[in-house]
């Protein structure tokens, strides 16, 4: 029996800094390697900011991770893009490729629209990729694809529980998957990403970027019942069903394996 049409995507993306380019955009003419452009930017930003962390516009996509879901929010299939070679240039094409392959689904992030689109969309001009589907600047406003409020063609869950940045979501993803008693962080955060991937544990990276999906996937059910898109009754079917999905991948991978090890069914507050 065919699977039923794709009709969300959840994704997220991991990236690494592109020392070159750092080198001659911040340093030009001082003849710095990559690692040295690199290192002096995240100083630079330390003692700017407090905080080493590098702009979306210097960084370049080495995980993303995609879960397709049906239209009712059952998860069809989780997979990570360009595996095992994780190719910045085809991870990008892939990514929009499969967006339009599937029909244009809703896509649903955690910060997206802060970060991780911003990181496909810059790579896509880079590697001269057309999207005419996505940057569809002639469309009504609010038809267009990246317009802030239509939460058809992005659902930015970020968006949603900040009210569109009216509020702060202090803690983030890891705060409100912990709230309904899924893993959340477990010992990486993306901050460790850059470190991961230099010393050669691209597969840990991927590994992360898929556990961040799932708990980004749970998220977005517990705000479909939040909307009244869903009873608790049946998020909590779709969770069990998703719960023995993982069991069956988890047989040949560790990513799997390290959620279930963490997983926590959520209780409703007793009477």
């Amino acid at each position: 029996m065919p699977q039923p049409p794709v009709s969300y995507l959840v994704f997220d993306v991991e990236a690494i800094a592109d020392g070159d380019l750092i080198s001659r955009v911040r340093y030009p003419g001082e003849e710095l390697t990559p690692a040295e452009a690199l290192s002096r930017y995240q100083a630079d930003q330390v003692e700017a900011t407090g905080s080493d962390f590098i702009p979306s516009t210097y960084m370049l996509p080495v995980s993303v991770a995609v879960a397709k879901l049906s239209e009712d929010y059952r998860l069809q299939d989780l997979t990570v893009l360009d595996a095992p070679d994780f190719r910045p240039h085809v991870i990008t094409r892939k990514f929009w490729q499969g967006w339009v392959h599937y029909g244009q689904p809703t896509l649903v992030t955690f910060n997206g629209r802060g970060y991780d689109l911003p990181v496909l969309e810059l790579a896509a001009y880079r590697y001269g990729i057309s999207l005419p589907e996505w940057f569809n600047v002639d469309a009504r406003s609010f038809d267009q694809s990246r317009n802030r409020y239509n939460t058809g063609a992005h659902l930015d869950l970020m968006d949603l529980f900040s009210n569109f940045g009216a509020a702060r979501v202090t803690g983030g993803l890891n705060l409100l998957a912990n709230l309904i008693g899924k893993p959340g962080k477990t010992g990486i955060d993306g901050s460790q990403v850059q470190a991961m991937y230099d010393s050669g544990r691209v597969e840990e990276v991927n590994d992360y970027c898929r556990c961040d999906v799932l708990d980004t996937y749970f998220v977005f059910l517990r705000s479909r019942v939040l909307a009244g898109f869903l009873s608790i009754n049946a998020e909590q079917e779709i969770v069990t069903e998703a719960y023995r999905y993982l069991e069956q991948e988890a047989k040949s991978n560790k990513a799997y394996q390290h959620y279930l090890e963490h997983w926590g069914d959520w209780e409703p507050p007793s009477e």
